[in-house]
């Protein structure tokens, strides 16, 4: 493992994904492949430093083939008070999925969501002691 060029931990040129166990709430290392992605529309990082942060972007997407990607840094040893949330919802359909790190979801700070629609979209975040580093991409044949 090692750090690309974005800051963010690779393995053999792929980002790494890190996975705990059932009941686990440490963070081991695991990779996978990984999207590949064109064009961003979106790419920024977020700090949350408390509960009470939450950002909202809008932008639309003109490709039926698409990603969302995100790395979530935690920012504090103890993982139980680490967490990220983020629904993203088409605004034309009304349709929306979350996504997230910590509390209720797995503790997998590298995850990535195909995704086939166009259309105008939003995404909400909240999170509570994590940096989170988002892309919104084209993926690539």
């Amino acid at each position: 493992m090692h750090y690309g060029q974005s800051g963010r931990a690779e393995c053999d040129g792929y980002p790494c994904t890190f996975h705990g166990g059932s009941g686990n709430t440490g963070v081991s290392t695991l990779t996978q492949p990984t999207l590949a992605i064109g064009d961003h529309y979106l790419q920024k990082s977020y700090p949350f430093y408390s509960e009470s942060d939450q950002f909202t972007e809008q932008f639309r997407i003109d490709n039926p083939s698409w990603a969302v990607m995100f790395t979530v840094l935690p920012l504090n040893d103890d993982p139980q008070y680490c967490w990220f949330e983020m629904t993203v919802t088409n605004l034309d359909s009304q349709k929306s999925q979350t996504y997230g790190f910590g509390r209720t979801y797995p503790y997998t700070t590298y995850q990535q969501y195909p995704m086939y629609t166009p259309g105008l979209y939003k995404i909400q975040m909240k999170g509570n002691l994590v940096k989170v580093d988002l892309d919104v991409a084209k993926r690539l044949p």
